[in-house]
């Protein structure tokens, strides 16, 4: 395993270590949430979803989201365009 910083790691293409379950954990809560949202989008108003879609995108960035990013997500949702947000149980690594 080639060591990134205390805590992450690589092995065979793939991020290991507490940090990299941090991150797979977050991509699935962030997920959840989307999918949650698409689910309930025709009940929402458009300042609830772009609200939900924010925090979706924030919880797994673990920062701001960019303004058009979140925008266009929301948009995409209101039109019933299905958002996938796969996690898999392993993070790659390029």
């Amino acid at each position: 395993m080639t060591s990134i910083e205390p805590g992450l790691g690589v092995r065979n293409g793939f991020a290991e270590g507490p940090l990299a379950d941090a991150a797979l954990a977050r991509a699935a809560r962030a997920g959840q949430r989307l999918a949650d949202l698409q689910e309930r989008a025709s009940t929402l108003t458009d300042g609830q979803l772009r609200d939900g879609v924010y925090r979706a995108l924030r919880r797994f960035t673990q920062e701001q989201p960019r303004t058009c990013q979140v925008d266009s997500l929301t948009a995409l949702i209101r039109r019933g365009v299905r958002i996938d947000w796969p996690a898999c149980n392993r993070l790659p690594c390029a």
